[in-house]
């Protein structure tokens, strides 16, 4: 097993991994902090910016989405779509096109990252999950039209 692809198994390994910042612990007033905010949704930011900083282990949204996914037997069994970010901060699903062909007829899995393996081998991206084309086909489906803001 190469190393980049276990740092980017480890990378996923958490069942939620942050995207911002970790969570501080909230004020003793009981009032949470600017530090314990995530992105939010509004018209004008009211938290002053922070910087934070990007680790070697750490993997860029851009570099997953579009990203085939595999089984562990080597089969294509979808392809990386979109990320799930609770409350502006963790991500708690990838979204994952399955079935179809040439974008007719396929649908949607949400998967906990933490069942994802990445790979950078070669210059090239790939993720992997343990099931079959099967088990994602009779998954339940995730719509965006339910979700869309």
């Amino acid at each position: 097993m190469s190393k980049r692809l276990i740092v980017g198994a480890l990378a996923l390994s958490c069942a939620a991994f942050p995207v911002l910042a970790q969570t501080a612990a909230a004020p003793a007033s009981g009032m949470s902090s600017s530090s314990d905010m995530g992105m939010k949704m509004a018209d004008t930011a009211t938290v002053k910016l922070k910087f934070v900083t990007v680790k070697p282990a750490d993997v860029m949204s851009s570099k997953l989405i579009g990203t085939t996914v595999y089984n562990n037997k080597k089969e294509t069994v979808g392809e990386i779509e979109d990320l799930v970010i609770e409350n502006g901060k963790t991500v708690t699903g990838v979204i994952v096109s399955v079935g179809g062909f040439l974008g007719m007829g396929e649908s949607y899995v949400v998967l906990d990252p933490s069942t994802i393996a990445v790979s950078h081998k070669d210059g090239k991206w790939a993720t992997y999950v343990d099931t079959d084309k099967e088990t994602l086909k009779s998954a339940p489906t995730f719509k965006y039209s339910k979700n869309k803001m």
